[in-house]
């Protein structure tokens, strides 16, 4: 009685109206992450629209979503079959592998790999450097592997959009994440890794395959699982990949039988139409990023951004009055603190231990504000769950669709450290695909080694042809 009494005097019931107005200002601001499923049915039409816009030839020069061919023609038989070397670049590393593919009953794939990290001075240096440097990482790799006098076919995971002309020649488009070396966009990546292996001059390599890290993640997903046609990244960056038929890529010369495309789906939106479900956090976060007004959709969902947007949010709520009152929040203003692997932790841990991870980064945080730190990133993560589900809805459907089949079975190979160490990231993706494309039957599969393993078995089947 007491304290319902203590409860009624009026500092009390100010101080209850002031938590229910900061709890609503709060919904108010995290509103415009979340979207309705009529929405994200809306996403995908504009995302069919746009993929048909790369195919066609009268506008793939102009489409955002590229729709690149890859020349990638068929899944692996299992009949591969040599030892091959592979490289698999990434946003701050080389990956360099050495696949062993055995065929007949007891098929095997091993893979022997060393990892290289490329300093940032090299990153952002020549495109002579860069190779330079990639082809250096090879000749370390082949010397402690024992295979420097042998003159291995090499296949070389590319994970940025290229125009391919063959198998191994890829002119390069565009960089898309960190690495920005100059004297690259519009060159043949083959090219420059064979005039960086002639000025080595320790050794040869036959470059025989290009391939983006979405194809080799479905290549290596399709040797296990006959069933699938398609190949996502979920990580630092998304992207995705499927087998298209031939007689609708309308810019390649040829109309029997199926063909690889790299959707290249982290540009969706680059031409504003999904301007609509952008927040103005997401436009301070692509204003600031090294290539403004590029890769939009990805900067919504992918590993590289996330917790960019989630620290403009937690910025303008400490600005608001409705975080961190009365405690330093400097250490908020500096970019890349909030790490995107925080939001695993945070969304994985009790209160205790997200206020812990918060003071890691110079964050003095109350139980209040780690709840409200908590409720951000479950929204945030989401919605990019959501969208990502989206362009993997709308791909599905597509190869239903090309198929004339009412349902379709499909299975889907996936790699990136967003889907696989997120807690919920995999499970809300998942239904959000069952929600918006009912007609197709969609198998996931976590791929091991992926891209490195994949753009081998490529290689193997080059051999064959």
């Amino acid at each position: 009685l007491l304290l319902l009494l203590l409860l009624r005097t009026p500092r009390c019931e100010s101080w209850y109206e002031g938590l229910a107005n900061q709890r609503k200002q709060i919904d108010q601001l995290l509103a415009a992450f979340k979207l309705t499923n009529d929405q994200l049915l809306e996403v995908m039409r504009k995302l069919r629209v746009e993929m048909d816009r790369g195919l066609k030839k009268d506008t793939h020069a102009s489409a955002t979503v590229r729709m690149l061919p890859t020349y990638v023609k068929r899944i692996p038989s299992g009949m591969e079959s040599g030892k091959f070397l592979a490289l698999d670049l990434g946003r701050t590393s080389l990956r360099v592998l050495l696949v062993t593919i055995r065929s007949g009953n007891k098929r095997s794939v091993r893979v022997y790999n060393k990892t290289y990290m490329i300093p940032m001075p090299v990153m952002q240096g020549t495109g002579e450097e860069l190779f330079d440097y990639i082809v250096e990482c090879i000749a370390t790799f082949l010397e402690y592997m024992g295979v420097k006098g042998i003159k291995l076919p090499l296949g070389f995971t590319f994970p940025f959009p290229c125009v391919h002309v063959e198998l191994n020649k890829a002119i390069l488009i565009n960089w898309t994440k960190d690495i920005k070396a100059t004297g690259c966009e519009g060159e043949d990546i083959s090219v420059l890794l064979k005039e960086a292996i002639k000025r080595n001059g320790e050794f040869d390599l036959d470059i025989v395959a290009i391939v983006n890290d979405s194809v080799g993640t479905m290549m290596t997903c399709a040797y296990d699982y006959p069933k699938c046609q398609v190949g996502i990244i979920i990580g630092t960056g998304i992207n995705a990949c499927y087998m298209e038929d031939l007689k609708n890529i309308e810019i390649v010369d040829e109309n029997k039988g199926k063909m690889c495309i790299n959707t290249e789906l982290g540009a969706f939106g680059d031409n504003g139409c999904i301007d609509d479900i952008r927040t103005k956090f997401d436009d301070k976060v692509d204003k600031k990023s090294i290539n403004p007004g590029k890769q939009k959709f990805e900067k919504m969902i992918s590993g590289m951004y996330l917790g960019e947007i989630v620290r403009e949010v937690l910025i303008n709520m400490t600005k608001q009055g409705l975080l961190f009152r009365d405690r330093s929040s400097q250490s908020l203003y500096t970019k890349g603190i909030f790490e995107t692997n925080f939001l695993s932790k945070i969304e994985t841990d009790q209160l205790l231990q997200v206020r812990g991870i918060l003071r890691q980064i110079g964050l003095d945080s109350t139980c209040d504000d780690s709840v409200i730190v908590k409720k951000v990133c479950e929204v945030l993560v989401h919605r990019a769950a959501q969208l990502c589900g989206t362009g993997v809805a709308a791909v599905v459907e597509k190869i239903r669709e090309n198929s004339h089949q009412n349902q379709l079975e499909v299975t889907v190979g996936v790699e990136g450290s967003l889907y696989s160490s997120h807690p919920n990231f995999r499970q809300i993706l998942e239904s959000t695909v069952k929600e918006i494309a009912p007609n197709c039957r969609v198998t996931f599969r976590l791929t091991e080694d992926g891209s490195g393993k994949g753009v081998a078995l490529i290689a193997a089947m080059a051999g064959e042809q």
